[in-house]
């Protein structure tokens, strides 16, 4: 059985940066897209970016492109968020999930492919 374990969430100042971290356990994540997620008090939960298998290919939501970066480590069975330039809108929980594919595809910021989630850790972007 996989689980997916996130951390590095905390608050921040706007501006800030955090790491986050998604580790997996009971299997290899090699062969599969990863997904980091985030959720809102009262809204929906969104993709914010995804990963290919291999690392090569990344998708981002456009809030967060150019200050979100998505990379893998795929020995360490761990997929990173490295969030820099936070803004209040960041606050959330944020999650990770997998897709038992190799390529993030066209709908990967819907939550319906995902296959198996986190139980998400909370990033608050307060002053």
């Amino acid at each position: 059985q996989l689980w997916l374990v996130e951390s590095g969430g905390g608050t921040v100042q706007p501006g800030g940066s955090l790491r986050l971290s998604c580790a997996a356990s009971g299997r290899s994540l090699a062969n599969v897209v990863i997904g980091w997620f985030r959720q809102a008090p009262g809204q929906e939960r969104v993709g914010v970016s995804c990963i290919n298998h291999s690392g090569e290919y990344k998708q981002y939501a456009n809030s967060v492109k150019g200050r979100f970066t998505i990379s893998r480590d795929n020995a360490k069975n761990t997929v990173y968020l490295q969030m820099n330039s936070l803004k209040f809108e960041d606050t959330a929980v944020y999650y990770c999930a997998i897709i038992e594919r190799t390529w993030c595809g066209a709908t990967w910021f819907t939550a319906g492919p995902y296959d198996s989630w986190g139980q998400g850790t909370q990033v608050t972007v307060s002053s």
